[in-house]
């Protein structure tokens, strides 16, 4: 039910062990050997530690790979299914603030995003499908979703569970209507019968959205480009 993701803890791993492996290992050339740009061993020292910097800023700004680890996103996206997700598409985050600059769209009706909770704990991040923006008018009636007055045909969409449950129950099958405010999205899974979203939680602040899902990247019989 929860559509918690997960960063590629592997690539996770490798990746920070090598920006610590050669921040260490420029530490120990520069500063403390003082060995002279001309040496070999600095030179390849020198090339690590760059190229490991620019990775740095293009996973902080611009890209980075997460791993999906629960149903809620089923069929579009599986359980182990490793997502690149483009960090900068609606702007790219200045570090340890909520401005962003050179935005390139807004979120649109469609977009499957990338997002940091809004309730405890604050720092999980969730993946959803984007369904409504600021201005339209989110109802589900008898699981039946409607934007605006009109449903929405969504062939991506899966319901497992034949029953439908009151209002007076759970919001899962119906819901609303509630307005989505200025600077605010609506968000829910493709597996409705098991997903926690907007249904359940409200809505999505646009500071705390940090990107689109692009690539299925692996396993590679998964392999294609999200639409």
């Amino acid at each position: 039910m929860f559509e918690w993701i997960k960063t590629a803890q592997r690539a996770d791993l490798i990746f920070y062990g090598l920006l610590v492996g050669l921040t260490l290992g420029e530490i120990l050339v520069v500063w403390i050997l003082k060995m002279k740009k001309e040496n070999k061993i600095r030179e390849y020292v020198d090339s690590g530690f760059i190229a490991i910097v620019l990775a740095l800023v293009i996973r902080t700004l611009f890209m980075q790979a997460f791993e999906v680890p629960s149903e809620s996103m089923t069929n579009t996206l599986l359980i182990g299914d490793h997502l690149l997700v483009g960090k900068f598409v609606y702007g790219t985050k200045v570090p340890f603030t909520d401005k962003r600059v050179l935005t390139f769209k807004d979120p649109k009706r469609g977009d499957i995003i990338v997002f940091q909770s809004g309730f405890p704990p604050p720092k999980d991040i969730f993946i959803k499908r984007c369904i409504g923006i600021p201005g339209d008018t989110i109802q589900v009636k008898d699981k039946v979703l409607l934007v605006n007055g009109k449903q929405v045909i969504e062939p991506y969409v899966i319901n497992r569970d034949l029953r439908n449950l009151p209002a007076l129950l759970t919001t899962r099958d119906n819901f609303g209507p509630v307005t989505v405010p200025a600077d605010a999205y609506f968000m829910m899974g493709d597996n409705r019968d098991a997903s926690f979203d907007s249904r359940f939680w409200g809505f999505v602040q646009r500071k705390k959205i940090q990107g689109q899902a692009w690539v299925i990247y692996w396993p590679l019989t998964r392999w294609r480009a999200l639409k």
